[in-house]
C-alpha cells in the first residue's frame, strides 16, 4: 500500500472529528453554532481572549473574528470583559451557555474517541496517537476555511 494517500486520509479525519463534534453540540441544543465558533470557543477557554488573539488563532483578520464575536454575544455564548491588564482591549470569554456548549463538544469529542478505539482496537489506537505525536507539532487547532 502507498503512503501517497496519507495527507488525504489525514484530512478526511479531521474533517470527521470536526463533524462529529458539531453533530453532538447540536444533538445537545446548540444547533445555532458552527464548527468555527468551536473553534474560538478553544481561544476563549478558560480565561478569555482578545478579539486580535482570536483573529490570530483562527487564522483570520481581527476584522473577521470581531464579526464572528459579535455573532457570538447576540446569541449569548460570549461576553465582552474589561481587560485587566489594558484599559484599552476587551476580553472576550465564554458565558455559561458558552461552556455549557464546550461541555457538549467535549463529550462529543470522548464519544468519537471511544468509536474509533472500539474499531481500530486499543494497541492500533496507541500506535495511530503516538506515530501522529511524532511528526505533528502541537498548536493550534483552527478551521482551514470558513
Amino acid at each position: 500500500m502507498s503512503a501517497q494517500d496519507l495527507p488525504l486520509l489525514l484530512l478526511a479525519a479531521a474533517a470527521e472529528v470536526t463533524d462529529a463534534i458539531h453533530q453532538g453540540v447540536a444533538a445537545a441544543g446548540f444547533g445555532d453554532i458552527r464548527p468555527t465558533h468551536g473553534f474560538a470557543f478553544v481561544r476563549m477557554s478558560p480565561d478569555g481572549a482578545t478579539v486580535g488573539e482570536i483573529a490570530e488563532h483562527l487564522g483570520v483578520t481581527k476584522q473577521a473574528a470581531s464579526q464572528l464575536v459579535e455573532e457570538l454575544v447576540k446569541k449569548g455564548y460570549a461576553e465582552r470583559n474589561p481587560h485587566p491588564a489594558d484599559a484599552r482591549a476587551r476580553l472576550i470569554t465564554l458565558t455559561v451557555r458558552g461552556r455549557a456548549a464546550t461541555h457538549a463538544a467535549d463529550a462529543a469529542l470522548a464519544r468519537f474517541t471511544e468509536e474509533w478505539g472500539r474499531a481500530l482496537g486499543p494497541a492500533t489506537s496507541v500506535q495511530l496517537r503516538n506515530a501522529l505525536a511524532h511528526v505533528v507539532t502541537p498548536g493550534r487547532v483552527r478551521p482551514s476555511a470558513w
